[in-house]
């Protein structure tokens, strides 16, 4: 009987031009450091602008704490919080196994030590038989539960723009082929020039126009391809980026502490982990809660809203900087930093991210455009971990649990919307009476 039903629920939902169930290639792009704002100049962006006119975009996506890039990598992917899926850092320490994981290509970064606390879409559509092409994704590489992507360009740092156009007429050709269910890009550049320039300088807005040049090749290829209305485009960032003062906003902890009291310390910027000594930890604390323009906080105290406290890899004492400070051992020991009185000292970044998710130039931005899409519409925020949904919805996938919430994204659909539900014999019966019925008026 059931087998019956969803025959002719197939035939009678084709008869009658049902949208719900028909599923389209998706292309995903993850660009790294792309701040919610950077898009308001549409008029120098006519490829962003000529995406929005068919698409949608959310005012801003606010990223999961903290507000860098593995993490929020994972949490886009997962729909899960950093605390959650355990990707806490882009420098994480395991004490038990005294195993690294550093951003860039640390071999033990590959571990699945650190990938397998939650299970990604791309290794979902892999378990269930679709296939995935990922180009320069970070974790792409690495074994996620036992499965790997059908197809990794490996990550390398800071692709260039004609690795991105390469990579997009490669999905293109793929997903247009049948050959995978989805593709994803990642592209850096964006982020890299706002570390070194900051997020307000001429050469952010060059690294824009590139990145607008190669959008025009996307909408130029699909339309040559004759893929229109045939494929859906996801965009998003990992996170914004602020502007850092190195003259004046540097947190150097050797002045308030003895560093060879510390055990271990990762990462600087916004948000610094420290094992501390037993005997000292009382000490370090107290010298630390004085430094102004930064939280100290123990694993107890780190406030709910960040959802990480509960996370494997997360230290006993955390810092975290107010926003535009920066937090290191010794300014000296940065590289590029020049000491030298006779000239202007040499700023190793001027733009960084890390740091409250709720600072608004950490927002980051989501755009999307294709026959599962709204058209020439600007949503209200969304947050990371509802993305996860969205991609669900659109590839046809139940979402495994996780953070996200419909009810900030289901405007952003076309036709039935709602998150992916299985179709079961109940559902089949009522999906056919509801056609019937449209089919008889």
């Amino acid at each position: 009987m059931a087998s019956c039903c969803f025959v002719l629920l197939s035939l009678l939902l084709l008869a009658a031009g049902h949208k719900c169930l028909s599923v389209h290639p998706l292309l995903v792009f993850l660009i790294d450091g792309f701040r919610h704002d950077y898009m308001d100049d549409l008029h120098s962006l006519p490829a962003f602008k000529e995406l929005l006119s068919t698409g949608v975009k959310v005012d801003y996506m606010t990223p999961d704490f903290p507000t860098l890039s593995y993490p929020n990598y994972y949490s886009l992917m997962t729909g899960r919080h950093c605390e959650v899926h355990q990707m806490i850092g882009n420098y994480m320490w395991d004490e038990s196994s005294g195993k690294e994981f550093l951003i860039g290509s640390n071999p033990d970064s590959r571990l699945p030590l650190w990938w397998n606390g939650s299970e990604p879409l791309w290794i979902t559509l892999q378990k269930l038989g679709k296939k995935v092409f990922m180009y320069y994704w970070p974790g792409c590489e690495a074994e996620i539960l036992g499965v790997r992507p059908t197809f990794c360009e490996e990550y390398v740092y800071n692709p260039s723009i004609q690795n991105l156009t390469y990579s997009i007429e490669n999905a293109l050709n793929i997903l247009r082929s049948g050959g995978a269910s989805m593709a994803a890009i990642y592209y850096e550049n964006v982020d890299v020039e706002g570390h070194h320039f900051g997020p307000d300088s001429p050469q952010i807005k060059i690294a824009l126009q590139q990145l607008d040049l190669a959008m025009q090749t996307l909408n130029n290829k699909i339309k040559e391809k004759n893929m229109v209305n045939k494929i859906n485009i996801v965009m998003f960032s990992d996170h914004g980026m602020t502007k850092i003062d190195w003259m004046e906003k540097v947190i150097e902890l050797d002045k308030y502490i003895n560093m060879s009291d510390v055990v271990k310390m990762m990462d600087k910027g916004p948000v610094v982990s420290l094992w501390v000594k037993g005997d000292k930890f009382q000490q370090v604390h107290a010298a630390l809660s004085k430094v102004p323009n930064m939280h100290v906080y123990t694993r107890e105290d780190i406030p709910e809203r960040f959802h990480y406290r509960g996370g494997k890899f997360v230290a006993p004492m955390t810092l975290v900087a107010e926003p535009g400070w920066f937090i290191t051992q010794n300014k000296a020991k940065l590289p590029y930093w020049n000491n030298d009185s006779s000239e202007q000292p040499l700023a190793w970044q001027n733009g960084w991210h890390g740091y409250d998710n709720e600072f608004l130039d950490m927002g980051g931005f989501f755009l999307a455009a294709g026959p599962d899409f709204k058209q020439n519409v600007r949503a209200p925020p969304i947050r990371a971990v509802d993305v996860y949904n969205v991609l669900c919805r659109i590839l046809g996938v139940e979402p495994l649990p996780n953070n996200g919430s419909w009810s900030r994204v289901g405007n952003l659909l076309n036709g039935c919307g709602g998150p992916h539900v299985p179709i079961t014999q109940l559902t089949c019966w009522m999906a056919l009476l509801g056609t019937l019925l449209a089919l008889w008026q």
